[in-house]
């Protein structure tokens, strides 16, 4: 048996002990740490919200004054702080005024989506599933930011990222790549990033 998996996987061993449902807790953190994603008495949109890592570390940062709204097919079966809220909801199909409502109107600082589709084992079919999520998670940035807000959307890379990155370029002041050192060796995820909604 490897080391590897004796040990187990360091980031998953990590978000137990510190009581996070997944170990993808440690991707937003470095991006928050890298970007400034996050401040006191922001409100959050979470698209792909489940097991509920983002929603989490985001209610933290944004503080009592701040609220997450997260969102996700699947119910979040985690205890949510105040602060946020969950709506089970389809991301794909959802009307973003029914998320705007939860802002009185007046829209969110960031909108974070780590929704992924389910893997078939056929990385073009994987990729442009992935493409199509990315796009519907910029599609309602665009609906629901506010002026100056921020963007992070996962996307599997692949023959559509250049488009998704213009696509981001457009929306957005600054454009940034990032694949944080949690995700897996394997694994062809990144994030695009955009900073100041224009």
């Amino acid at each position: 048996m490897s080391r590897r998996r004796r040990t187990g996987d360091h980031f998953a061993r990590r978000a137990k002990k510190e009581h996070y449902p997944a170990r993808s807790i440690y991707k937003l953190e470095e991006i928050d740490r890298r970007v400034g994603l996050f401040k006191p008495g922001h409100i959050v949109l979470d698209l792909g919200a489940a097991p509920g890592s983002w929603t989490l570390f985001a209610a933290e940062k944004v503080g009592r004054k701040g609220r997450v709204v997260a969102v996700d097919r699947a119910p979040l079966t985690i205890s949510l702080p105040d602060n946020a809220v969950a709506i089970e909801a389809d991301a794909l199909t959802c009307d973003p005024d029914v998320l705007m409502a939860e802002t009185s109107g007046n829209g969110f600082n960031a909108v974070i989506s780590d929704m992924a589709p389910k893997t078939s084992g056929h990385r073009f079919v994987d990729q442009s599933r992935s493409f199509s999520l990315f796009c519907r998670a910029l599609e309602i940035a665009a609906i629901a930011l506010r002026h100056n807000g921020k963007f992070v959307g996962k996307i599997f890379q692949g023959e559509d990222f250049e488009v998704a990155r213009d696509r981001v370029r457009a929306l957005f002041s600054k454009a940034r790549v990032i694949r944080p050192v949690s995700v897996r060796s394997e694994s062809y995820e990144i994030y695009l990033v955009g900073l100041g909604r224009r």
